[in-house]
């Protein structure tokens, strides 16, 4: 065995005792492990190797697409926003070694843009700039001064780094773009993966016909609730409300960091009463006051959407299940009377 180690790594004799030494002589140090790694060839990239999303919903698409052949991660943690997230030295790495990364483009996820232009094309699925998507995309709405007023100064000067585009970029609310989403994953990983053709298609398979239901679902549910008005804190799930018909009446903020101004609160404390809104939907990121403050002493309710998926573990079933929850808590605040 000595002979076969000695003969596979080209050294001589006295080397290798010479590297066997060294590395039970530091073997509680970092020199250890980078000892260990040149002789035996295992590489941080060949452990943590994986799917890394951006964000968790675009996780549980590429966790449906991966099941079985290799591991999803997701960068943005829990109850953090992608609006004004950094990326750790450590999200860095696992970037940099991931087999494939998957987010939606730069003007989302800004946070990551230096680490996605570093890795080569065939590592990574952006899925604005997907042939399919581009004819999908909404327009965004531009923050503007009347909205936002002039008391926030210092949360526009830290939210420097993060701009809105053209385009609303949150598309994984959109049923089909998560299906274009998988196949593109899909394609990119058996370009990759060669060997897992078949698992990798079987997946998709099953992703594909697991969607197409829960769309369906989704919309029964949804179908009655069509014409009753709502806010939503930010202006984020236009794809989903498209999809499915819902009538948002507005939204409190086109950038969850920044909070809106007193003029525009106002504006909207006068738009829930006269047009008879029926619900105004916080979010578990923010939790913000203001939201509470607006619909005092008004018969308007208040319901939470969470537009991250934040409970949900990632499965070959939480594409679906992040759908299904997002209806049932738009469902449970407009169903009133």
């Amino acid at each position: 065995m000595l002979a076969e180690v000695i003969e596979c790594y080209n050294i001589t004799f006295h080397t290798f005792i010479s590297i066997i030494s060294c590395i039970m002589l530091h073997k509680n140090t970092l020199l250890f492990a980078a000892l260990s790694a040149a002789l035996w060839g295992t590489t941080a990239q060949d452990v943590n190797a994986a799917v890394v999303a951006s964000l968790k919903p675009l996780g549980f698409i590429a966790s449906a697409i991966a099941d079985g052949v290799t591991e999803t991660e997701v960068l943005l943690p829990d109850g953090a926003s992608e609006h004004d997230y950094s990326l750790r030295p450590s999200d860095v790495k696992r970037l940099k070694n991931a087999d494939l990364a998957v987010w939606i483009g730069p003007e989302m996820e800004a946070f990551m843009q230096k680490s996605a232009n570093q890795l080569p094309e065939q590592k990574k699925v952006t899925i604005a700039a997907l042939p399919g998507v581009k004819p999908l995309l909404m327009k965004g709405e531009e923050e503007d001064e009347h909205e936002h007023g002039h008391d926030h100064g210092a949360a526009e000067k830290g939210d420097e780094h993060h701009h809105h585009g053209e385009y609303n970029m949150h598309l994984w609310l959109s049923p089909e773009i998560a299906r274009l989403s998988a196949v593109a994953i899909h394609d990119k990983l058996v370009e990759l993966m060669p060997q897992s053709r078949a698992k990798l298609d079987a997946n998709l398979k099953d992703f594909e016909a697991q969607l197409a239901q829960t769309d369906k679902q989704v919309g029964n549910e949804l179908a009655p609730l069509k014409g009753k008005g709502y806010f939503v804190f930010h202006d984020a799930y236009g794809y989903f409300e498209k999809h499915y018909g819902l009538t948002p009446l507005g939204h409190f903020t086109v950038n969850p960091v920044i909070q809106p101004g007193a003029q525009r609160l106002h504006e909207i404390r006068t738009q829930l009463v006269e047009q008879k809104a029926t619900c105004v939907f916080a979010e578990p990121q923010f939790r913000p006051a203001v939201v509470e403050a607006v619909a005092r002493g008004t018969s308007v309710r208040m319901g939470t959407l969470d537009p991250l998926g934040t409970s949900i573990q990632l499965s070959k079933q939480s594409y679906s299940q992040f759908l299904s929850q997002l209806a049932n808590q738009y469902s449970s605040c407009l169903k009133g009377d």
